[in-house]
C-alpha cells in the first residue's frame, strides 16, 4: 500500500500501462464477478489509484486491496486505496423488488390507529465485520515461530533486549530474522551495525539486509537519514508494518522476532489480526509505573488471543563498577510476581550495566561482542533464548508446506 523508497526503480519510474489495469479490473473476479462491477468511482493521481468499492458482506476487502495491489503494480500502479461499502446480499438495491406494492382498502375503517413509523431511509443495514483471530491466520509458509517483543512503555530496554534474544538464538542454530517494526522508532539498524543500508528491490520485494548473518528488515532501513522523523497516522503506519512483513523476500527462517512499538495501539492491533505470530515476549522493568503498562500489554495478548510465551525483567540489578556494590535501583521482584499473577514464565532478569548499553551502541550487542564470543552479560540473554526454545514447542503453529506463498 506504501511505496517507501525515494531511490528510482524501474517500478517507480514505469508509466501507468492503462490497458493493464483495464485487464486487472475485467480479470480480477469477486463472487465470480469482475471487480469491475463494484467499483463505483476511481481516481487517479500520477501512480497513486484510489478506488470506491461496494462490496458484499461475505467478501474480504484485507484480501482484495492485497491482490489488487500486486496485480496492479504489474501495471505501473504504486499505491492503491480502497474506500469500501459493504451490503448484505440478501439486500435488495432499490427498484429491484420483484413483489406487487401491497393494496389498501381505503374507504375500510382501520380497527386501531396505525402507530406513528419513522421516516425511511434508504440506508442499508449497518454492517460489523469481524476482524480475523490468530486462529485463522495461515502461518508463513518460510517461518515457522514468529516472536513479538513488546513493552507497555518506552525506555525499558525492549530494543535492546530483541537484538540481544535474536543473536542467542543464532548462537543456539536457528536460523533467526529480526524486523523492526517500532515504525516511530526504529533502532533495530543502529544496534545491528547496519545503520544507512537500504534493501535491495528483487521482483517488487524488498531483499532482507544481513546483519552479523540475520535477515533484517526495518522502517529506519528506508529512510534517507536519522533525523528524518515518521510522523503518520495509524492506518499508514499499520500499513508500512504490513508491507514490510508481506512484501519481504525472508528466507527460510525457525525464528523472526519483531520488535514492537511501545504501547498498545494500532500497530499491536493490527499484527494481531493480520500476522500470525507464535508468541509474546514481555519487556519490563520493576519500577511499579512499568509494571502497570506490562500487565496492560499482557492483557492486550489475551485478549488477541496471542499467548504470552513469558516476561523478561530488565535492569533488574546493578553493581557499582567502582565498589562492587550490588542495589536494586528500580525496585526488586516486580517481573517476578507479574509473572505469576499471569500464570506465565519469567524468562530472565537482566541487569543494568553500562557496557549492555555500549555494545548496542556501537552495533555489536553483548552476545556478540568481543569478536563473536561475548561480553559478561551474554550468558544472561542466552538463558532466555534457551528457555523460549524449551518453551516454544506448545506454541507452535501448524504449517502447511505445500502452500504457494
Amino acid at each position: 500500500m506504501f511505496n517507501f523508497l525515494k531511490t528510482k526503480t524501474p517500478a517507480a519510474s514505469a508509466t501507468v500501462d492503462e490497458q493493464g489495469v483495464a485487464r486487472v479490473f475485467q480479470d480480477y473476479q469477486v463472487n465470480q464477478q469482475p471487480i469491475q462491477a463494484f467499483i463505483t468511482q476511481q481516481t487517479r493521481q500520477g501512480s497513486i489509484l484510489t478506488l470506491d468499492l461496494r462490496l458484499p458482506d461475505s467478501s474480504s476487502p484485507e484480501q482484495i486491496h492485497h491482490d489488487l495491489s500486486q496485480r496492479l503494480h504489474l501495471a505501473g500502479i504504486s499505491e492503491v486505496n480502497m474506500n469500501i461499502t459493504l451490503y448484505r446480499a440478501d439486500t435488495p438495491k432499490k427498484g429491484d423488488s420483484k413483489t406487487l406494492p401491497q393494496t389498501t382498502d381505503i374507504m375500510a375503517k382501520p380497527k386501531t390507529l396505525p402507530k406513528a413509523q419513522p421516516p425511511s431511509t434508504d440506508t442499508e443495514p449497518p454492517i460489523t465485520k469481524k476482524a480475523s483471530s490468530q486462529s485463522e491466520l495461515t502461518p508463513h509458509p518460510r517461518i515457522t515461530h514468529i516472536i513479538v517483543v513488546a513493552s507497555g512503555k518506552g525506555g525499558v530496554g525492549k530494543s535492546t533486549t530483541t537484538v540481544n534474544i535474536a543473536l542467542a538464538l543464532q548462537k543456539l542454530g536457528k536460523r533467526v530474522g529480526v524486523l523492526d517494526a517500532d515504525i516511530y522508532g526504529p533502532s533495530i539498524p543502529s544496534m545491528l551495525g547496519v545503520a544507512g543500508v537500504q534493501p535491495q528491490l528483487e521482483n517488487e520485494q524488498f531483499v532482507p539486509i544481513e546483519a552479523h548473518g540475520m535477515p533484517m528488515l526495518s522502517i529506519g532501513s528506508l529512510l534517507t537519514d536519522d533525523n528524518t522523523p515518521v510522523a503518520w497516522r495509524g492506518a499508514k503506519a499499520t500499513g508500512a508494518l504490513m508491507q514490510l512483513y508481506n512484501q519481504t523476500n525472508w528466507p527460510q527462517l525457525d525464528y523472526l522476532v519483531i520488535d514492537m512499538p511501545p504501547g498498545t495501539g494500532d500497530i499491536q492491533l493490527t499484527l494481531a489480526q493480520r500476522i500470525p505470530v507464535t508468541g509474546a515476549v514481555i519487556v519490563t522493568t520493576p519500577q511499579h509505573i512499568a509494571l502497570l503498562d506490562a500487565q496492560k500489554g499482557i492483557e492486550m495478548f489475551h485478549k488477541t488471543h496471542i499467548p504470552v510465551i513469558g516476561v523478561v525483567e530488565n535492569m533488574a540489578l546493578h553493581t557499582c563498577s567502582n565498589c562492587g556494590h550490588t542495589e536494586a535501583i528500580f525496585g526488586e521482584g516486580g517481573g517476578e510476581k507479574m509473572a505469576a499473577q499471569h500464570q506465565v514464565p519469567l524468562l530472565g532478569q537482566l541487569p543494568l550495566a553500562r557496557a549492555i548499553r555500549e555494545q548496542a551502541d556501537s552495533g555489536e550487542p553483548s552476545v556478540i561482542a568481543n569478536q563473536g564470543a561475548g561480553d559478561e552479560f551474554a550468558e544472561y540473554y542466552l538463558n532466555i533464548a534457551n528457555n523460549i526454545e524449551a518453551n516454544i514447542a506448545k506454541f507452535a503453529k501448524a504449517h502447511n508446506n505445500n502452500r504457494i506463498f
